[in-house]
């Protein structure tokens, strides 16, 4: 094996930052606008979608992906785009995946909570006879809809309380969404056993990312690339190794960094943080987990070694239990050492 593409390729891996509906192939959201036609901006057309997907600005994002959740009608959507979603990241030799589910927007928009729970467990299961995949749930609240769907979210979390349910996050807007407002859900999440992973300093300063982890008790940091402006922060989550899930190319195409050459990455990974590579919402953003490993690649000057030790960083950050995170690591290794 002579190239680092070629490398990357076959390099078990984990997915810690990755949205449900954000995941959807072009052929899926074009099959569901088809589906819908007349009846929603989305293009029927898997080439029109990559002009669909093109973002002024963060708020145009989501924007874009609220017309992409409108697609999602009854369990039966949500069990494909789920078990789709499975076979995309298993191509990649993703061994395990923690998906960021939105239940809020499924059920205010008609689908039973009960309902879309055995979807998403159903496709669960049905990824790991299929594709060896082990996924688990982040169930995140919307933050521009506000408190109610918080109310929401932790309702169904923890009535519905599906098998695979893992953490407990916070999505969407950051200006305006101030992240202390959700202490009392991420209390009670985290009382029922859930861990707190909230986006946090993607937009906004490195203020959000100290909310994120002193009001909401975060464990990992969904993005966090403002803490790059903070020495102190940079400190308090190295000693701490607070897991970053940090997403290069999700970050230049909502307009948070100006270009790759500008992103934080180098800085981060300098300062000693528990740096993960994840796809955040591959093809909205073009890309793949495969084609983030190779971003940072780039920025980092990393080779063979590099990359591993980026995929290790995911499987300690992950919620997998040590069995698994041993068996992942394992393989890292002996791939590491037939491949380098």
């Amino acid at each position: 094996m002579t190239d680092l593409p070629t490398f990357i390729a076959g390099l078990p891996k984990v997915e810690l930052h990755v949205h449900h509906v954000g995941s959807a192939s072009p052929r899926i959201v074009a099959e569901l606008a088809a589906r819908h036609e007349g009846r929603t901006p989305v293009p029927a057309d898997p080439e029109a979608l990559a002009a669909y997907f093109e973002f002024r600005d963060f708020a145009h994002f989501i924007e874009v992906y609220l017309s992409v959740v409108d697609l999602i009608r009854d369990p039966e959507d949500v069990w494909i785009l789920t078990h789709e979603v499975a076979r995309e990241l298993a191509r990649q030799q993703v061994r395990y995946a923690e998906l960021t589910i939105t239940p809020y927007s499924h059920v205010s928009r008609g689908i039973p909570a009960p309902a879309f729970c055995e979807a998403i467990e159903d496709a669960r299961r049905r990824a790991l006879a299929d594709f060896g995949l082990e996924l688990r749930w982040c169930f995140d609240i919307p933050g521009e809809a506000g408190l109610p769907s918080a109310e929401e979210t932790l309702r169904i979390a923890l009535e519905e309380r599906p098998d695979g349910l893992v953490s407990f996050g916070l999505g969407g807007p950051e200006i305006g969404v101030p992240r202390p407002q959700f202490r009392p859900y991420f209390d009670q999440a985290r009382a029922a056993g859930l861990r707190s992973v909230p986006h946090a300093g993607e937009t906004t300063g490195p203020q959000t990312i100290w909310d994120a982890l002193n009001e909401l008790g975060a464990e990992r940091i969904g993005h966090g690339i403002s803490a790059a402006q903070d020495p102190e922060l940079l400190t308090h989550l190295a000693e701490r190794q607070i897991g970053m899930e940090i997403c290069p190319t999700s970050n230049v195409r909502t307009r948070a960094v100006a270009s790759l050459d500008e992103h934080p990455l180098p800085q981060l990974v300098e300062a000693g943080l528990l740096v993960t590579i994840n796809s955040d919402d591959p093809p909205m953003f073009g890309t793949t987990l495969n084609d983030e490993y190779a971003v940072a690649a780039r920025l980092l000057g990393a080779g063979r070694e590099g990359l591993a030790g980026l995929a290790r960083n995911a499987v300690t950050a992950s919620f997998l239990e040590p069995a698994g995170k041993q068996r992942i690591s394992a393989e890292i290794d002996a791939y590491l050492a037939t491949a380098g």
